[in-house]
Formats: C-alpha cells, structure tokens, sequence
C-alpha cells in the first residue's frame, strides 16, 4: 500500500449540505426553509414560545427549595488520606488537622469544614480532627487503632 492509496472507509465521511446552490441541487431558492414567514429569516430564536400560550416550561410548578445557608464541606475519602500517608505528603505521626489537609494539596480549599468519608481503607494508625465524619468513617479509624474527632456540633449523620 502506497501514500497515495490510503482512503477512508465508505460511509465514514459525509458531505456538507450545500444550500442556495441553484434548482438543480434541490435545496436552492429559499434553500430549504419555505416560503416567508418568522422561520425563513436569519436571526430566529423561539424555542420553547408556543405561540402566545403558556409554555409548559411556565404551567408546571416549581419544585424544590435551596436552602441560602446551607454548609457545603470539602469532602475526603480515607483511602486518599492513605495514600497521601504512604506517599510521605501527611505524617501519620501527628494529629492530622483540616489546615494539615489544605497544606498537602489533598483538599483545595476548607469551605466550610473538611468531612471525612469512608470510602477507601485505612491501615495507619492516625489522629484525625475535623468538621465532619459518616459513622463508618469514625469506625475505620478507630478499628484502624486511630482516632477521629468531630470539632463542631455538624457531628456524624
């Protein structure tokens, strides 16, 4: 097979539709748009406008409700803390601590706390204090021969 034998496959690429080309192209004239009317413009946006009845989109009802002071926490799984551990980034040896947490580059930024989520395994025997912890994390930890602290009222769910 040489350069100049290469093809793509049949049917792999399609061609653009051209239109306003002539008569004979079967999209000329008003190039497929119909006769006058809004649609037949340039410009056109009216999606979801039924016409001057009211759009569904307005006749269903609201749903739902965002509470305006709502805690959002930075969340931290243990297997990650682990890592982080056998990595040398966090010294099990110390009381590892939410700004310990940001220092490492393993949470971004506190919002408002650090929770503690189980997913993963701990196998080092480490002192974690924070905002936030499910149950099973706190578990972990402590079946791990570690402790985990909950420093606010926000404690396990």
């Amino acid at each position: 097979m040489k350069l100049h034998e290469l093809r793509d496959n049949e049917g792999a690429t399609k061609k653009r539709k051209r239109v306003g080309r002539g008569p004979g192209s079967g999209t000329g004239k008003t190039a497929g748009r119909g006769i006058k009317g809004q649609k037949s413009r340039s410009g056109v946006a009216i999606n979801g406008y039924e016409g001057g009845q009211m759009p569904l989109y307005q006749r269903l009802p609201k749903r739902g409700f965002n509470k305006p002071n709502r805690k959002s926490f930075a969340v931290v799984n243990l297997g990650l803390i682990q890592k982080f551990i056998d990595g040398g980034k966090l010294d099990a040896g110390q009381p590892i601590t939410e700004d310990a947490l940001v220092a490492s580059g393993l949470v971004r930024r506190k919002l408002d706390g650090v929770r503690v989520l189980a997913k993963g395994d701990v196998t080092s025997k480490i002192t974690l204090e924070v905002t936030g912890a499910s149950k099973s994390a706190v578990e972990a930890v402590e079946k791990a021969g570690g402790a985990l602290t909950v420093t606010t009222a926000t404690a396990a769910e």
